[in-house]
């Protein structure tokens, strides 16, 4: 075994990599749906006055608004097909997952494997198209009642026409989305939803850092502040890092057992525990969650009744009550995605059908308290992690009017994004070399038989 790991450790480089067939038409694939993605945020909806539009989303691009566009790559700013992003399915599938702890139809598909795998998607998909919808024909409502500085409305023809077709053309290329992200995750590498996402915030990144560097050109923001952001920045990077790699491991033991007559010795390994083991899931979820109350809310603002504007002050980007809603469904998705990923009465039940056991605790219920115990330790820590991480960040850049891209919330998505694409990679690179280490070993055995 020593000499096959050196030997797949000697052979990792460049001529592997070009070897790997079959993951270089995966990377080109990535690539190639990821171009298609970014060429679709530039076609807009019909019925728009693009330059009132832009005076429109100028004047609130510190607001809510410039942080949902970021997610969106732009495309809520230019008000395309893609405005809305993959973000009423990752809603829809937030609504499906809290169904499966409700709703024993529901739950017992969870169960079912790969048709009640395909079925739960099915219903996840007919859901996003019912919140597309709404969401659409808020937004159209919104647009309506927009007006730029001169007292232009946005939209050239208001009316049933322009509802209908922008409905249509939001469900269309929302669904484009997920489409395009299930091939990415089915034959290209990585998760495609989060790719999607991410791509999205890279692409505006150039732009944010234009901005900043312009607020210290026209003196808006002095050089020690700007040195300041940047080492907040890469201070980030490093707790990203440093803390979605840390593990709690729990060591697993297993009995000595008889083997071709003899008793073999007593064998152990470790039970791998993440501090964050829901990655960028509730960041993702809660701004999802956020997205069609606060638009709608913005949107409207201008024209609409004084309740509507004092809740889209309220819900503006840094005010006290949109940071509580975030941080609180944070915390709420980090809880509920942890259960949902990791069931402590299985692992147990898992351990004792194979032998293994925790030193000092009973096999079965003892051990599943055990697990149930740990993980809520750690789902403590990681919850209040992804809190500070993505909220005292959010509040620095309020108070300089740095752009969202700079955030805790952005840097936590494109580090754990970047580090799952290496890591898929990496995992690719090796089961090609696993591969033809074999075939050289079965191949040399082949020519000393002859």
């Amino acid at each position: 075994m020593v000499s096959l790991a050196e030997k797949m450790a000697a052979n990792m480089d460049m001529s592997a990599f070009s070897k790997a067939d079959e993951l270089k038409k995966r990377l080109w694939f990535t690539v190639l749906a990821l171009i298609v993605f970014r060429l679709g945020t530039f076609i807009p909806l019909p019925g728009i006055d693009p330059h009132v539009l832009a005076d429109i989303f100028a004047k609130n691009s510190g607001g809510i608004l410039g942080m949902f566009n970021m997610f969106s790559g732009g495309a809520l700013e230019r008000m395309t097909i893609f405005a809305l992003n993959i973000m009423p399915y990752i809603s829809a599938s937030i609504i499906v997952q809290l169904g499966q702890t409700v709703i024993p139809a529901l739950a017992s598909l969870k169960k079912d494997g790969e048709a009640g795998h395909r079925k739960i998607t099915q219903y996840t998909r007919i859901l996003t198209v019912f919140i597309t919808i709404i969401q659409g024909y808020g937004i159209a409502i919104g647009l309506e009642g927009m007006h730029g500085s001169a007292g232009v409305s946005a939209v050239i023809n208001p009316g049933f026409v322009f509802r209908f077709t922008t409905i249509v053309s939001l469900v269309g290329g929302t669904m484009f989305i997920v489409w395009l992200g299930e091939q990415i995750t089915s034959r290209g590498v990585g998760n495609g939803s989060s790719l999607i996402i991410t791509v999205g915030i890279i692409a505006n990144i150039p732009t944010a850092l234009a901005q900043t560097f312009e607020l210290g050109r026209v003196g808006s923001m002095s050089l020690p502040v700007m040195a300041m952001l940047l080492v907040m920045v890469l201070a980030l990077i490093y707790i990203i890092v440093l803390v979605e790699r840390a593990q709690r491991k729990i060591i697993i033991q297993y009995p000595k057992r008889q083997v071709m007559g003899r008793m073999g010795a007593a064998e152990s390994s470790h039970l791998p525990l993440k501090i964050n083991p829901t990655g960028v899931i509730p960041p993702i979820f809660a701004s999802s969650l956020l997205l069609l109350p606060i638009t709608i809310a913005q949107l409207s603002a201008e024209n609409g009744p004084a309740w509507v504007q004092t809740l889209s002050q309220m819900l503006g980007h840094g005010k006290p009550l949109y940071l509580a809603l975030y941080a609180a469904l944070i915390l709420f998705f980090a809880f509920f995605y942890t259960a949902v990923v990791f069931n402590p009465e299985e692992t147990a039940d898992n351990l004792k059908k194979h032998g293994g056991f925790i030193a000092g605790i009973r096999p079965g219920k003892n051990t599943a308290e055990y697990l149930d115990y740990v993980v809520t330790r750690l789902t403590v820590l990681g919850a209040v992690y992804l809190v500070a991480l993505c909220i005292l960040p959010e509040i620095l850049i309020t108070k300089l009017s740095v752009p969202f891209v700079l955030g805790g919330t952005t840097l936590l998505i494109v580090v754990q994004v970047t580090m799952d694409f290496v890591g898929q990679i990496q995992s690719h690179l090796i089961a090609y070399q696993y591969e033809s280490l074999i075939r050289k070993a079965s191949l040399a055995g082949k020519g000393k038989r002859r």
